[in-house]
């Protein structure tokens, strides 16, 4: 791929750029694009490495196979919470601000389920466009941990803290017509027309005034990012002394033991 940043190293997401926009694919369609320890690293890195790539004006930000991203992968969870702990969260507190931060504008393409850091990345995303086979939800609750990996910053300003409390702290999944009517999502659209249409709008923004275009995100965004300083890392902080604690490790062995058997 030509341009002036290089993709080539990385082994979770795919890349492709046409006139301008970036389509990028989460790639673990085995495993519902989860969040192993491979992709959480990358995703802290990418949306920096993306913000220096000047051939790409948009961004379209989507999942390979059913998923958009189940979010984090319990596998990994359980293996890796004491040694990596710090770096997690360390990557956990980058992949939010880097997204916040991020000059182009990038749409989400919501091609199924996604759920907790899956959620909080698409709906971070500055425009939110969803099939209507994704679901929404952060499930962290259920596991023993509290939600810190970013939802606390985004989910109130979408659908109003009392709905956001209700949310988190029962970790309940959403359809996406209800995530459309409680604001989640700008648009709903049939799954085959999906990446379509998001590709279609990140032309538009693409090819309209850049300065104008960005200049106004980067103001609207002055909002998240302030509200980020207020949350993100108490946030973070929460969700780590749930791992500390080992309250995870019981509803995990619980969720893994149904899947085997299921």
């Amino acid at each position: 791929m030509t341009g002036t940043a290089n993709y080539s190293n990385y082994e979770t997401m795919t890349f492709e750029r046409t006139e301008g926009v970036l389509t990028v694919r989460f790639n673990r369609p085995e495993a519902f694009n989860a969040v192993n320890r491979q992709l959480h690293t990358e995703l802290a890195r990418v949306f920096a490495e993306i913000r220096t790539d000047t051939e790409t004006r948009a961004v379209v930000l989507t999942g390979e196979g059913r998923a958009f991203s189940a979010g984090g992968d319990l596998k990994n969870i359980t293996e890796g919470a004491g040694a990596r702990l710090d770096r997690t969260f360390t990557e956990a507190r980058k992949i939010v601000l880097d997204l916040l931060e991020l000059p182009q504008p990038i749409i989400s393409a919501v091609n199924g389920p996604a759920m907790g850091l899956g959620a909080t990345i698409a709906l971070l995303c500055d425009v939110v466009f969803a099939s209507d086979r994704a679901q929404f939800g952060d499930p962290h609750v259920r596991i023993g941990v509290g939600a810190g990996d970013g939802s606390i910053v985004i989910w109130p300003w979408l659908i109003g803290i009392n709905r956001a409390k209700q949310y988190l702290m029962t970790g309940d999944a959403m359809s996406a017509e209800k995530a459309e009517r409680l604001g989640l999502v700008n648009e709903l659209v049939p799954h085959d027309e999906l990446i379509a249409s998001a590709q279609t709008f990140a032309k538009r923004l693409a090819d309209g005034p850049q300065r104008a275009i960005r200049g106004t995100k980067d103001v609207l965004n002055k909002i998240l990012r302030d509200n980020a300083n207020l949350v993100l890392d108490p946030s973070l902080l929460m969700e780590k002394e749930c791992f500390a604690s080992g309250d995870h490790h019981a509803p995990i062995a619980a969720f893994l033991a149904r899947q085997k058997s299921a």
